[in-house]
This record gives structure tokens, sequence and C-alpha cells, in this order.
């Protein structure tokens, strides 16, 4: 049964070996990849990478999608980020040579929400309130804003796809 036939992931049930507190993050993260597969499938290399009216691309937005939540996790273990996770940051909108396809994003993007549920398989609840710092200014936060960062991915990409549908 594909997907597009499912209701979204949030209304199939618990998935299995998540604790009940971050089920909100597993289907966010879910519904995300499978958003994207169903949004960059049918596109071709310049649809993926243009720019309309000076707007990011969607191959920008993949790429950052994989790219953010590899910068949320990696504040979520407490770390700061590496060169190259900075390096990389800061090419994301570049297309690359030649320009990535829709296949090479889309592998991106499930490698990058595949680490991020590995991750949240192994959060205990419990380190949910620890704090931890964010950024070069070491801004505070904790663990428990996870869910709502994680809910964000998945509007942010809807946004994608509702301006791809106008």
């Amino acid at each position: 049964m594909s997907t597009s036939s499912l209701p979204e992931v949030w209304l199939r049930g618990a998935v299995e070996g998540y604790a009940a507190e971050l089920q909100p993050v597993v289907h966010a993260l879910m519904q995300a990849l499978e958003d994207v597969e169903a949004t960059l499938a049918p596109l071709a290399v310049d649809e993926i990478w243009a720019t309309p009216g000076g707007a990011a691309s969607i191959g920008f937005h993949a790429r950052h999608l994989a790219g953010a939540l590899d910068r949320l996790f990696t504040y979520a273990r407490g770390q700061a980020l590496s060169e190259p996770q900075v390096v990389y940051m800061k090419a994301e909108g570049d297309p690359g040579d030649p320009p990535a396809d829709a296949a090479e994003l889309v592998g991106l993007v499930r490698s990058g929400i595949t680490a991020a549920l590995g991750q949240v398989r192994s959060t205990a609840v419990s380190e949910l309130g620890t704090p931890r710092v964010v950024g070069r200014k070491q801004l505070p936060t904790t663990g428990s804003r996870l869910p709502n960062r994680a809910c964000l991915t998945e509007k942010q990409w809807k946004q994608v796809e509702d301006d791809l549908s106008h």
C-alpha cells in the first residue's frame, strides 16, 4: 500500500520501540520523510534547484532539513557543532556539480531522519529536562524542546509542498 493512501503517520498509532512521550517526535520525523519522498520524486533537477523570485530552492530545503536535524540532535546530546557540520550548513544552498537530483536528496534526508530516529529511540524520557546549550552563544534550552523542533521540521516541509502546488 502506498503511503499516499494511508492516513498521516500520527493517525496510524504508536510506533513500537519509542517512549510514549517521544511519539510526537517520531511521528513528525516519519511524516516529514514521507512528504519529502512524495514531493521530490517527480521533480527534475532544474525544478529542484530553481529559485523563483529569489526564494530558496527546494534542494536547499531538503539539505537544510537534513543538516538542521543533525545540528539539533548534536545539541540534544550536549555537544557543540563540529567543523564539518558548520561547513555543511554554509553550503546547504549549493546544488553541487553536477546538481544533486531527487534520489540523492531523498537519500540525504532519509539518512538524517534515520539517525535522528535512532537517537530518539535511545533517549531516556528522564533526560528531556536536562539543560543544554545551543550555538556559539551557548543559549540555554532543554531536551524537552525536541518535540517542538521536530514538528516544525514537518511543518516547514509542508510549506514547501504548499508553495509547489500554487
